[in-house]
């Protein structure tokens, strides 16, 4: 078996299209091309279907994916013998929700980076999960725990929602404090109900029955800087709008309970990276549960 022709093969795995394997071996597509065809030829085996968004995993190469995972381990490590280092090397994927991704990972993601700054971070913050199952990612984040699929999971951190109002209107916080939204007539800020990513995020009902969004977006982020910026008073995890200046809790004997899930394939729990990064993860979580879930 050529190794070299299996990283080839991970590194479209891990990264989906010709172009991003590319970038990340620092060679051009018709070389990553070249050696998938080869092996494929070697094997007798398709291992990528090609699909207009990129090169989906078939049977045979979701298969080979945990063997290349354990040459490319062995490999890491040979190669940090030999320099003498013990230092974590490689790529982390790692798929999380636009809030918790942006608002609460990345700023304090300095800490990981610096003590191991010989791994490459992949932090894909976005409305929508990559797949452990299918190794588009090492690890997820999730919104609720995945029922199916060879993957170790468990609860991260609980976390809660509140309704929140722009600080610079107080006659919306006095209206909301005592009317129901319904008949309040402040405008309701939200998820747009037919592209909603997840059912955890369908909580409008947990503050009123029948409450609906009519200013809508997509994105968490979005729906931040509207009620920020006035346009109506909507539902935001706390760890997201508290120290916001530009916000104020209200009814804050209301609350929404939620909780974060932490998927990855079994197949690479072992790996050193892998719970380095577990961890720190679960350190910052340990530091920040007041941040999540307010008293």
């Amino acid at each position: 078996m050529d190794w070299d022709r299996l990283q080839y093969f991970l590194m479209v795995a891990r990264h989906g299209t010709l172009a991003r394997a590319a970038a990340a071996l620092h060679v051009d597509a018709t070389t990553v091309s070249r050696q998938v065809s080869a092996l494929e030829a070697a094997l007798q085996q398709t291992l990528f279907e090609r699909a207009p968004t990129g090169f989906v995993l078939t049977a045979a190469g979701r298969a080979l994916v945990p063997h290349a995972e354990a040459m490319a381990t062995a490999a890491a490590r040979i190669h940090k013998a030999s320099e003498g280092s013990s230092a974590l090397s490689g790529q982390l994927r790692v798929s999380v929700s636009e809030g918790f991704g942006n608002s609460f990972i990345a700023p304090r993601l300095g800490g990981f980076v610096a003590a191991h700054p010989e791994l490459e971070i992949d932090l894909v913050a976005s409305s929508g999960f990559l797949n452990p199952s299918r190794r588009e990612a090492d690890m997820a984040v999730l919104l609720a725990r995945p029922r199916k699929g060879p993957l170790i999971t468990r609860k991260l951190a609980d976390y809660s929602l509140g309704l929140y109002a722009p600080a610079n209107r107080p006659d919306w916080q006095e209206a909301v404090g005592n009317t129901p939204l319904s008949r309040a007539g402040i405008p309701v800020i939200g998820y747009i109900p037919d592209i909603l990513y997840a059912p955890e995020l369908d909580y409008l009902g947990e503050i009123e029955p029948g409450l609906r969004a009519n200013v809508r977006s997509s994105s968490i982020l979005a729906q931040r800087r509207m009620i920020a910026g006035g346009a109506g008073v909507g539902v935001l995890p706390c760890f997201l709008a508290s120290g916001d200046p530009a916000l104020v809790r209200v009814r804050s004997d209301q609350a929404i309970a939620r909780a974060f899930w932490l998927a990855l394939h079994r197949d690479i729990a072992p790996q050193p990276r892998i719970r380095a990064f577990i961890d720190w993860l679960d350190g910052e979580v340990r530091e920040s549960r007041g941040l999540l879930v307010p008293s």
